[in-house]
């Protein structure tokens, strides 16, 4: 291997990774999966790694193989299943439905598995507040993991029940790139922010690129509009509290194509607020994967004179002590050197997981063998019931009962490495 591939393969190892599901396809009677090139080569240009996540049968269980996850975004796709979400009754008849499934058949396929592993990745998002991006259908898989729902026809449901100068044409099949349509921009949102220098101080609008049939139609209560078409649909929505790029904050969803918004002939883009979503995304990427590495860290113990050195001495004998009794079942030291960490524990409770396991198993935790002794067979039982629970449960509540313990020990990880900061920082005094 050269210098050069050394130094990329390097660079691979230490950038950020944003996963990103393909789209599934036939060409020459064969599947294949696919990711639209604007939305890689912006997420590369500005810093991070896409990682493809195949829509392949399975994958919604393989998704911890995927980490470390610093954010995704999620793009392209067919219509999600009504079915995840509280479909309202849109009182289409059977002409109709045959109508819209023949105007829209590439999208009205509803691909399953894609949903699975989307909603998936986005509720893993909202779990561990990793950054997420959402355009298009991206938008719409975020607000159902939301409890949001969905139009099932914009056109028939929404569009041709307001007056005909509000209606928004948001397709065009023979123009796929060039079609624009007006949104009005709100004012104090990420949006604003980014298009603030093309925006008319009186009309607040720009023209954007879409392609969709569906939209949002009951927008989760977590999120604010950023933006709507003339017919009232929202174009553009986030959680502000969840939004602070520098901190690794960012979960918005987009129903238009900022990506696709460029000049055919030059390339350039219509405005200069247009790779601005996938730039403040990736700054948010970045800081995450710092963030996630700095809580990784094992924290240098600190360095101890000689009176801290013979108290600790005496803790680790105290330990060792009541481990040999409790192994053993007999006694083999005093009861005063028992008590000293006894003491020490129940003075200090900013221990970590693993430190509090292995106390327990040693016993230091309780001063009566027996006592424990009936703890463990206590928790035994416990085990052997829980173990039988879960046997009978299915893979999908399997799987999402792995990732809320998942989140838990996340967040008591983060809890506990401020409780050791500020441990360190202080002098020990047992």
């Amino acid at each position: 291997m050269s210098k050069g591939e050394m130094a990329n393969s390097d660079l691979s190892m230490i950038l950020p990774r944003v996963l990103i599901v393909s789209r599934r396809t036939v060409r020459k009677n064969k599947f294949v999966d696919f990711v639209g090139e604007y939305h890689l080569d912006l997420i590369v240009s500005y810093g991070a790694v896409p990682v493809i996540v195949p829509r392949v049968s399975g994958v919604h269980m393989l998704l911890e193989s995927f980490e470390p996850i610093h954010g995704v975004l999620l793009c392209e796709g067919e219509d999600i299943d009504p079915s995840h979400y509280d479909a309202e009754p849109s009182g289409f008849s059977p002409e109709e439905l045959e109508e819209i499934r023949k105007l829209h058949v590439s999208d009205t396929s509803i691909d399953r598995e894609k949903d699975t592993i989307e909603l998936r990745l986005a509720k893993l998002c909202l779990e561990r507040n990793i950054p997420y991006l959402g355009i298009c259908r991206g938008s719409q898989v975020l607000n159902v993991a939301c409890g949001g729902t969905l139009y099932q026809d914009v056109e028939k449901e929404l569009s041709k029940k307001v007056p005909e100068e509000q209606r928004v044409m948001h397709m065009d099949y023979e123009n796929y790139d060039g079609h624009r349509h007006v949104v009005k921009v709100l004012e104090n949102t990420p949006l604003h922010h980014w298009f603030k220098d093309s925006l008319e101080e009186d009309k607040m609008e720009i023209m954007v690129n879409s392609y969709h049939h569906q939209g949002v139609r009951k927008l989760a209560q977590r999120f604010v509009p950023m933006a709507f078409a003339p017919d009232g649909l929202i174009e553009g929505f986030y959680d502000p509290d969840a939004y602070n790029p520098e901190e690794g904050k960012f979960i918005m969803g987009l129903q238009f194509h900022p990506e696709r918004m460029r000049n055919e002939d030059s390339d350039d883009f219509d405005y200069p607020g247009c790779p601005s979503a996938y730039k403040e995304f990736a700054k948010a990427v970045i800081a995450y994967e710092k963030k996630l590495n700095r809580s990784e860290c094992v924290l240098e113990a600190p360095k101890l004179n000689e009176e801290q050195e013979r108290k600790r001495r005496i803790l680790v004998r105290s330990f060792s002590i009541a481990r040999n009794m409790y192994s053993s079942g007999g006694a083999t030291g005093q009861e005063s050197e028992l008590q000293v960490g006894a003491e020490f524990l129940e003075a200090n409770t900013a221990l970590s997981l693993q430190q509090e396991k292995r106390l327990k198993q040693m016993g230091a935790t309780v001063r009566n063998a027996s006592v424990y002794k009936e703890r463990l067979t206590m928790n035994e039982e416990r085990e052997r019931l829980a173990r039988a629970i879960m046997g009978k449960m299915s893979i999908s509540q399997l799987s999402d009962l792995r990732s809320f313990y998942h989140m838990m020990g996340n967040l008591c990880s983060e809890a506990l490495e401020r409780k050791l900061q500020d441990r360190v920082d202080e002098e020990p005094d047992f």
